[in-house]
C-alpha cells in the first residue's frame, strides 16, 4: 500500500471518531456540565491549580501524555507488520485509549483533581487506594529512570540536539512569564517562543555538544554525566516550580514542535509518498514474542497508555477551566496522540525505504529490523524513527543536516517532556501515600520532589553503569497497560455507582486485564528462567497488587449492582 493512502484514512478516521464517538461519550456517558466549577477555579493555588485556556492546556496535556511512547512503541511493534501495528493504533486510540484518557480527566475534575489512584478510596475503598498508588509508584519510578537514560543516550548520538534542548528552558520561562504576569497573549508569543527555537536548532545542527569530543570522555561517562544532569536539573525543576512557571510553557512550545514536525512529515508523505517497505505480516520476526498479547503490551501510547491516567488525574484536570473542555483535551489529545503514532509508522514502515545505510527499499527495513529490540537495544530502533522522517522531510528540500537537528530535537523535546511530568506526577503519588499514612516528611513539595528524583536515580544506576535503568523496558510495558486496565475498572465502577451504563468502559477494561496480565505472566516466567531477580521481584509484587485491586474491586461492583436491583 502507498503511505499517503494509509495516513489519509486514519487521519479522516480520527476526526469522524471525535465528532460521533466522542461527543456520544460526552453527552450520554459522562453528561458533561458546562457550570460546574472545576477544581482548576474551586482549589486555585497559581501553583498546581491554575485555570487555563483549553488550547494551551492541550498543548500540556498532549505533550504530557505523548513524550516517546507514540514513537517507540510503533518503532518496535513494526517488526510484526504494518498491517497489526496500524489496526491496533487506530481502533485502540479510538475506542480504548481517549476513552481512558477522557475517562479518567473527568472523574478527577469531579473529584477535587485528585489522582485516579487517591480517588480510588472513594470509589472502591481504603485498601485499593493504597494498592494503586503503589502501582503507580513502581510505574512512575520506571518511568524516571528508562527516560533519563533514553536522553543521555541521545544526546550521546545525537549531540545537535543539546543546545536546542537547554535553550528551551530559558525561552519557556520567559514566555510564562510575559503570559501570566504581563498577561500577554499568549497566541503570538508562542509563535515567537517556537521561531527562537528552530533558530537554537539550526545553531545545534553546526555546533554540537559532544562531551566525548570536548572533554575526552568515554561514552559511559557521558552517559552518566548526562543522566546525572537531566535528573537533577531538569526533571527537579520541572516538579518543583509553579506548572505556569517551566511545564506548561515548555509543553506549549512543545506541542507547536510537535504541529510542526507533523507537518514536515505530513508533506514529506504527500511529496515522497514512498510505498510501505516493511511486510504487512511478520508474526514469526526473529527473536521476537509472540504477536499475542505482546503487541498491545508493545505499542501502548499510541493506542492506550496507563501513564495517561495519570497525566489527565494528576496535573491536566487541575488546570482544566470547565468540564467540555476535558473532550477536547482528553479524548481529542489521544486521537492526536494515534495520529502521531500513524507518522511513526509510516516513517519506520515506508520512510526508511528511501535511504539508510546505503540500502533503500525492503532491503533498508530489513537491515534494520533483522532481529527484535534486544540485539541492538531501544535506541536503535528510535533511530529507525529519526532518519526515516529525516528521509521524508529531505524529499522536498531540506538539509540532511537541518532535517536530522530537527527530527533529532523533537525525539529529545519529547523525552523530557515525559520525565518531567513524571517526576511531578511521583510528586504527588509519594505526597498522597504519605498523607493517607500521616508521614508528616514526605507531605512537603521539595522532599517528595527530591526522594522522587533520588529513588529513581538509585534504579538507573542500580548497576552502576547508567543501563540499569533499560533492563526494566520488558517489564515497563506491562506494568503500564495494567495501569490503563485498572484506570478502566475505577472509571467503570464510577460510572455503575452513578447508574449509567457501563460497557464503553467495561469492554476495554477487560480486554487489556486478561491480554497485559497474561503478557505480565509471560514475562516474570521468562525473568524467573533467566534468574533476573530485580524484574521477577518488581514483577510479582505489581501483579499481585494487581489481581488484589481487581477482588476488591469486583466485590464492589456486585455490591452496587445488588443495590440497585
Amino acid at each position: 500500500m502507498n503511505s499517503l493512502v494509509l495516513a489519509s484514512i486514519m487521519m479522516v478516521g480520527y476526526i469522524i471518531a471525535y465528532h460521533t464517538y466522542g461527543k456520544f461519550l460526552a453527552r450520554k456517558i459522562f453528561k458533561l456540565d458546562p457550570e460546574a466549577i472545576c477544581p482548576s477555579r474551586a482549589l486555585q493555588d497559581n501553583h498546581d491549580f491554575v485555570p487555563t485556556n483549553k488550547h494551551i492546556l492541550f498543548g500540556h496535556h498532549f505533550t504530557s501524555i505523548a513524550g516517546l511512547g507514540p514513537i517507540v512503541g510503533p518503532a518496535i511493534g513494526i517488526i510484526w507488520g504494518w498491517v497489526p501495528a496500524a489496526m491496533w493504533i487506530f481502533f485502540g486510540s479510538i475506542f480504548f485509549g481517549a476513552v481512558h484518557d477522557f475517562g479518567a480527566m473527568v472523574v478527577s475534575l469531579r473529584g477535587q483533581g485528585r489522582s485516579i489512584g487517591d480517588l480510588a478510596s472513594d470509589i472502591v475503598n481504603k485498601r485499593v487506594r493504597t494498592l494503586f498508588l503503589l502501582i503507580i509508584f513502581f510505574e512512575l519510578l520506571i518511568v524516571i529512570a528508562i527516560f533519563a537514560l533514553i536522553i543521555a543516550i541521545l544526546f550521546t548520538k545525537y549531540p545537535q540536539a543539546v543546545i536546542p534542548i537547554w535553550f528551551e528552558i530559558p525561552i519557556a520561562i520567559y514566555l510564562g512569564y510575559l503570559i501570566y504576569k504581563k498577561g500577554k497573549d499568549a497566541f503570538w508569543l508562542s509563535i515567537a517562543a517556537v521561531l527562537i527555537m528552530y533558530i537554537t536548532v539550526v545553531i545545534g545542527a553546526y555546533l554540537p555538544i559532544d562531551f566525548k569530543v570536548m572533554f575526552g570522555m568515554s561514552e559511559k561517562s557521558a552517559l552518566i554525566t548526562w543522566m546525572l544532569i537531566v535528573i537533577v536539573l531538569d526533571a527537579w525543576l520541572a516538579s518543583i516550580l509553579p506548572v505556569q512557571t517551566l511545564l506548561q510553557p515548555r509543553d506549549f512550545i512543545n506541542s507547536h514542535q510537535l504541529i510542526i514536525a507533523m507537518v514536515l512529515l505530513t508533506l514529506g508523505v504527500i511529496v515522497a509518498h514512498p510505498p510501505m517497505v516493511a511486510p504487512a505480516f511478520n508474526l514469526s520476526a526473529k527473536g521476537a514474542p509472540s504477536i499475542w498479547p505482546f503487541i498491545f503490551v508493545v505499542i501502548a501510547c499510541g493506542a492506550i497508555s496507563g501513564f495517561h491516567s495519570l497525566v489527565s488525574s494528576g496535573t491536566s484536570s487541575k488546570q482544566c477551566d470547565s468540564e467540555p473542555s476535558s473532550l477536547f483535551i482528553g479524548y481529542g489529545g489521544m486521537l492526536m496522540e494515534g495520529a502521531l503514532a500513524t507518522l511513526a509508522i509510516v516513517a519506520v514502515a515506508a520512510g526508511i525505504g528511501l535511504g539508510l545505510a546505503g540500502f533503500t527499499g525492503a532491503a533498508a527495513f530489513n537491515h534494520h529490523y533483522a532481529s527484535w529490540i534486544g540485539d541492538k537495544g531501544l535506541v536503535y530502533k528510535l533511530a529507525a524513527f529519526i532518519e526515516g522522517s529525516a528521509n521524508l522531510v529531505q524529499s522536498y528540500g531540506i538539509p540532511a543536516k537541518i532535517s536530522m537537528s530537527v527530527m533529532a530535537v523533537f525525539i529529545v523535546s519529547f523525552a523530557a517532556t515525559t520525565i518531567d511530568t513524571a517526576t511531578r506526577i511521583q510528586r504527588y503519588v509519594v505526597m498522597e501515600l504519605s498523607n493517607a499514612y500521616n508521614f508528616k516528611p514526605l507531605t512537603r513539595r521539595q522532599v517528595a520532589t527530591l526522594f522522587a528524583i533520588i529513588t529513581a536515580g538509585i534504579l538507573a544506576f542500580y548497576d552502576g553503569s547508567g543501563a540499569g535503568a533499560m533492563r526494566l523496558w520488558p517489564l515497563f510495558g506491562s506494568v503500564n497497560q495494567l495501569l490503563a486496565g485498572l484506570a478502566l475498572l475505577v472509571i467503570t465502577i464510577y460510572l455503575a455507582r452513578h447508574k449509567i451504563k457501563i460497557w464503553y468502559t467495561a469492554i476495554p477494561m477487560v480486554f487489556m486485564i486478561f491480554m497485559t496480565g497474561w503478557a505480565m505472566v509471560l514475562n516474570i516466567q521468562k525473568f524467573y528462567a533467566t534468574s533476573n531477580w530485580l524484574l521477577f521481584s518488581i514483577g510479582i509484587s505489581v501483579f499481585v497488587l494487581e489481581i488484589w485491586v481487581i477482588i476488591e474491586s469486583v466485590v464492589i461492583l456486585k455490591m452496587v449492582y445488588g443495590k440497585h436491583c
